[in-house]
């Protein structure tokens, strides 16, 4: 019988609500260019997936994942999931660029095409979303994800709802 090698990762996430209680007064651009900054705390979902937003701009953002082994899925992969979150996470924060204060969304749909597989050895993702049109009640956008060789490893189209915050 051979010895199994322990294995860990620890997730650390500051408390979501000092974000989240600062959306409301602020675009949804000036809202994601101060996360960049650092001076609001990225969401949880970023720390527990790995990923980081590093660019956003009217309208496109820019996210990269690093992927590994304890993403996997029974067999082999890095779960189709974590792909699929990186791409609903652009496609979202593309289209909150475009908001106005007030104003915030949610995804109605997603449609993902998988077109390779992503190991721990893939080296990092990056992830672009792009808003399509943009609009007061519904809002379109698309999103790809490359590895770190430039390869295409996936793409999305999204539908959002856009609605105002109470």
């Amino acid at each position: 019988m051979t010895e199994k090698a322990a294995r860990s990762r620890v997730i650390e996430w500051e408390d979501p609500t000092i974000g989240s209680s600062q959306i409301k007064d602020m675009t949804g651009l000036e809202y994601l260019q101060a996360m960049i900054a650092g001076s609001i705390p990225p969401p949880p979902i970023v720390n527990l997936m790995d990923m980081t937003l590093v660019s956003a701009e009217v309208g496109k953002v820019t996210f990269t994942c690093e992927p590994h082994e304890s993403q996997y899925n029974p067999i082999g992969t890095v779960h189709g999931g974590l792909v699929c979150t990186l791409l609903d996470s652009v496609a979202g924060c593309a289209v909150q660029t475009t908001l106005p204060k007030g104003q915030a969304y949610t995804s109605l749909e997603i449609k993902i095409n998988y077109l390779r597989p992503v190991l721990a050895t893939t080296g990092t993702l990056t992830a672009v979303g792009t808003v399509t049109k943009p609009g007061r009640r519904a809002a379109f956008a698309e999103g790809t994800v490359t590895d770190s060789e430039g390869r295409l490893i996936a793409t999305a189209s999204s539908t959002l709802l856009i609605f105002p915050i109470e």
